[in-house]
């Protein structure tokens, strides 16, 4: 999806700066080493990296809003940094307080959404409107963005639903090139709800006319009838619990079962376990952040969890 913007701001006569491996690599602090070096001004990144960050304590830049609890070191000035944009997955509530209190008070976080395949955004930011957090702040120019149940109606606001788009938007693409290129685009996009655009994003629409991601579609849990995003439990262990370095979290219903129960994978920091005083106080945390029907029925811990080699949606 970025090589078309890379191509669109080199036409708005600025510079791009690129960068190739590891973000934590000779040190945590390289990319804003380099970017105070460069005088970036727009810095596009994924919410796992935000993520990761705020974990491992490093606060960028030495103009912070005021004192943190994090580790305070080999801080630079970012003076001419204004935007930091998140993409590649859902930015929970805890990153949006990381940044604001880890880089100068001049930068404006924008967590957006979109698609390689629009190679645009549905849900953008917008420099004359408050950032909220948890929140992207608006639906983009352009875009008839709206959240739809299954009967292809509007929900109600801060309700979950189906990201949609129920107009034709300027950048949407015309078709697939290929043999069956047309049956696979309307098959990719309308089948869902014949006429409208269906992305395969699960938000909800805020009282502030901005979004919620509650992750993708096909990842949404549903156990007892009760749908709810995985990003939704995401947010409490990244926002309770440190000691958890990163988790998965699936619906399973097997041949049988009345009813899919929910999974959640863990993958522990280096030098910790899943004990099972900590399986207590992840559910217990659950039950209260969300309610107990989000409590998954299997938290265990896993060695490793697979990712993709660039960003998607969460």
């Amino acid at each position: 999806m970025m090589w078309p913007w890379l191509v669109g701001a080199l036409s708005a006569g600025s510079t791009i700066l690129v960068f190739d491996g590891s973000p934590f690599k000779p040190t945590p602090m390289s990319l804003w080493e380099l970017s105070d070096q460069e005088g970036v001004t727009a810095f596009g990144t994924s919410a796992k990296y935000i993520g990761s960050l705020e974990q491992a304590g490093i606060v960028p830049s030495i103009h912070t809003p005021h004192i943190t609890t994090l580790i305070v070191e080999n801080h630079v000035n970012l003076s001419k940094l204004r935007l930091i944009m998140s993409t590649g997955s859902v930015l929970p509530p805890a990153s949006f307080e990381y940044v604001y209190n880890s880089f100068p008070p001049t930068v404006q976080l924008s967590s957006i959404t979109g698609g390689t395949d629009i190679c645009s955004l549905f849900g953008a930011p917008c420099p004359s409107l408050p950032v909220h957090i948890g929140e992207i702040q608006c639906r983009g120019l352009g875009m008839s963005v709206a959240a739809f149940n299954d009967s292809a109606l509007p929900v109600p606001t801060l309700s979950p639903g189906e990201l949609v788009c129920t107009r034709p938007f300027p950048i949407q693409p015309v078709g697939f090139w290929g043999k069956n290129g047309d049956e696979k685009y309307q098959a990719s996009y309308f089948s869902r709800f014949p006429g409208i655009w269906h992305h395969g994003d699960y938000v909800s629409i805020t009282k502030n006319g901005g979004m919620l991601m509650l992750g993708r579609s096909d990842s949404i849990l549903n156990p007892a009838g009760v749908r709810f995003g995985s990003a939704e439990i995401y947010n409490v262990l990244l926002a309770r619990f440190t000691e958890v370095l990163d988790s998965v979290c699936v619906g399973q219903q097997r041949e049988g079962d009345v009813d899919e129960r929910v999974l959640l994978f863990i993958k522990m920091e280096e030098g910790k376990t899943l004990s099972e005083d900590l399986v207590a106080r992840i559910k217990k945390g659950i039950r209260e952040d969300l309610s107990a029907r989000h409590v998954p029925a299997v938290i265990t811990e896993c060695p490793d969890i697979p990712v993709c080699t660039y960003g998607r949606r969460g």
